[in-house]
């Protein structure tokens, strides 16, 4: 079995994110970079199923910058076994990182395909969705427990109600929930060793992607600081602050 685990470069989530007004963006000007926690859960589990002896090959993909070989290297080095970079300039959305990923999966023939359920930067927790369409298989979100029974994949995810099982044919999509696993620390003797690995650099032309952006951003701020509370002497008073103050009631 093969597995693929796209990661994502995104900042390191024990950064304060500041945002530059200029060019209505976030600033990226000397900040920590790491790879999104929920990738990182996606390559942990990859490993474990590794172990397990079920995989015989993990692969893991980026879309972006060259700087991102530095979060591939960090997955090599915690047990993958070779990197593909698809390098951009762009900071892709997620209908063309699914249609990048779609393609790979056509060409290679991954029966499974783990990713984290959404990136820390932009939260759109969509690019798993739209990969399961365009392949038009089956797909796991939020997956707390993998497990597999012969040919097919055993999902346990959360939902509202509990725990609900979902029985999935290869290939598949599996988005990793935070419950799924704690992520190893890389040892030293594996970084080095991660150097060694091989990292194949695609240009998304060689995909046949457009890269051109689909969505607008129309603009990036700061969220207001929150205002402290206050104390209130008596029921009429609190009334009177939600019904004229906080306008609730």
């Amino acid at each position: 079995m093969k597995i693929l685990v796209p990661v994502k470069r995104v900042v390191d989530y024990n950064v304060k994110i500041r945002v530059d007004k200029d060019t209505n963006s976030v600033d990226l000007n000397n900040i920590k970079m790491s790879m999104n926690p929920f990738d990182e859960i996606a390559v942990e589990e990859a490993i474990r199923i590794k172990e397990k002896g079920q995989c015989d090959e993990i692969v893991v993909v980026s879309l972006g910058p060259e700087q991102s070989k530095e979060t591939i290297r960090n997955a090599l080095a915690m047990g993958a076994d070779r990197g593909i970079l698809i390098k951009t300039e762009h900071s892709p959305e997620p209908l063309i990182v699914a249609k990048a990923l779609a393609k790979l999966v056509q060409q290679d023939n991954y029966d499974l395909i783990i990713l984290g359920k959404q990136s820390i930067d932009d939260d759109c927790n969509q690019t798993g969705q739209m990969l399961s369409a365009l392949l038009n298989c089956s797909v796991g979100t939020y997956a707390s427990k993998i497990d597999f029974d012969n040919d097919s994949i055993i999902i346990t995810r959360e939902i509202d109600g509990g725990l609900q099982t979902l029985k999935l044919s290869k290939p598949s999509v599996v988005t990793a929930d935070l419950r799924l696993n704690v992520p190893r620390y890389a040892s030293l003797p594996n970084i080095m060793k991660a150097k060694q690995k091989t990292i194949d650099e695609l240009d998304p032309q060689d995909l046949g992607i457009d890269m051109n952006p689909k969505l607008v951003i129309k603009k990036v701020e700061e969220p207001p600081k929150r205002i402290g509370g206050g104390k209130v002497e008596s029921i009429e008073e609190l009334i009177d602050k939600l019904k004229n103050e906080a306008g609730v009631i």
